[in-house]
């Protein structure tokens, strides 16, 4: 951030490595949110934003993007070289959907998106209610689990394999190599996370070029397939875009749903009433609608990833501060949620609310492309649990969670249960 930036706005420093802000960062952000809306925070060396309407504008104003070294150089922004410890990462990290800008975004996201359809998630449907049945099935009887490791963690890595066609005897390696890369997007990343999530890209990106050549030569019903195969006048995804493509998907996917799922019946653990009105629902018929609406909610409050971030590609200012091209504006999309301008009774768990304009998913151009997916999982695997364990409780009725330490992506390490 450069100086005619950051001064001008009041400085805050936000606690993201304080275990009690990352278990709790409600209150403070409803105080910056009534205080100070924009601020810049000298540790994060951003401007950071806490109320649902400048967010959502940022998100919305293409003077804002994922990238700047599309327009400027590193030189012209006054960004560092690449740290050379970390360059198959940094390929990925610039390469991909998400953070692209047009007109390569616009090209990537029309080529992934004739490969990953709506009707390709729903087909998926019947799969992943019988992935819940049998894990379900291991876990009633057993008295105490841990949610997260038990039941959140092992489904959405399932749904990728299975959706890309990742073969059974290489979805082991999933989950290590998605914990190693996501830790990187976050402030605190060691050099030893660095080195990790190196390792991870580059032997997830090996598998994904030989799923591709073997699916050329051999095409199955998968999403490898059909991104290998997808064209749109003539155009196709080169092998390092639909490698990208795939770990972007494991990546976000993965993280959003876990973290979704297991602070999400956390929730509504901790306020009784509101598992027993879906457990009720749970036995209805068509019950599906009521999950999908109680998901939305659940992701509002609780944000599994409450803060994303946005390069400025010109100048402008924005609440007062002069900002310049490759300044970075960060969005607490898990403050915007809780925002009383936008939502009615924001600190209370409304499984009802509609509409329910959540920042969740992105809004704009960079909205997220799997969000179907995550409704899709996260209601059929809440509606799973409800049905199977109906007596679910938290061990400790006064637990507000054990979180993994990120506030980037913000989960719960564990979350222990009983009634199964």
């Amino acid at each position: 951030m450069r100086e005619s930036g950051g001064t001008t706005l009041p400085q805050v420093t936000l606690p993201v490595t304080d275990p009690a802000f990352v278990r709790d960062p409600y209150p403070t952000l409803a105080e910056l949110r009534r205080t100070a809306p924009a601020v810049y925070d000298p540790h994060l060396n951003r401007v950071v934003l806490t109320r649902h309407a400048d967010i959502g504008s940022v998100l919305r104003d293409r003077r804002f993007g994922r990238s700047a070294l599309h327009r400027y150089s590193r030189d012209e922004l006054g960004w560092p070289l690449p740290d050379p410890r970390q360059a198959t990462f940094d390929a990925f990290n610039s390469n991909h959907l998400l953070d692209s800008e047009p007109p390569k975004h616009t090209r990537l996201r029309s080529l992934v998106q004739l490969a990953f359809t709506p009707r390709r998630v729903e087909a998926l449907q019947e799969r992943i209610e019988a992935m819940l049945a049998a894990q379900l099935g291991t876990l009633r009887g057993t008295g105490s689990f841990d949610l997260v490791s038990a039941y959140a963690e092992p489904l959405p890595v399932a749904v990728i394999a299975e959706l890309l066609g990742v073969p059974e005897a290489e979805r082991h390696h999933l989950r290590p190599w998605s914990a190693a890369i996501v830790k990187l997007y976050e402030p605190t990343a060691t050099p030893q996370d660095q080195d990790a999530a190196e390792r991870a890209v580059q032997e997830f990106s090996a598998l994904l070029r030989e799923l591709r050549a073997q699916r050329r030569r051999d095409p199955q019903d998968d999403l490898i397939t059909a991104l290998a195969h997808a064209s749109d006048g003539g155009d196709r995804l080169s092998e390092q875009e639909l490698v990208d493509t795939a770990i972007l998907l494991l990546n976000a996917g993965h993280e959003a749903s876990v973290n979704g799922l297991s602070a999400g019946t956390l929730a509504l653990l901790r306020r009784p009433h509101l598992w027993r009105t879906l457990v009720q629902a749970a036995g209805q018929d068509g019950s599906l609608p009521v999950f999908r609406t109680a998901v939305e909610e659940l992701l509002r409050f609780d944000t599994p990833l409450p803060m994303f971030e946005r390069i400025v590609l010109e100048p402008l200012t924005l609440h007062g501060a002069d900002l310049h091209p490759g300044d970075r504006v960060a969005l607490l999309y898990a403050s915007g949620n809780r925002d009383a301008a936008a939502f009615d009774r924001p600190d209370e768990v409304d499984l009802t609310r509609q509409p329910n304009p959540h920042l969740t998913f992105g809004l704009g151009i960079h909205y997220c492309l799997g969000a179907p997916l995550a409704r899709l999982e996260l209601a059929l695997s809440l509606r799973a649990l409800c049905r199977a364990l109906p007596e679910l409780r938290l061990c400790d009725p006064d637990e507000l969670g054990q979180y993994t330490g990120g506030f980037v992506i913000r989960g719960l390490a564990r979350l222990d249960v009983t009634g199964g």
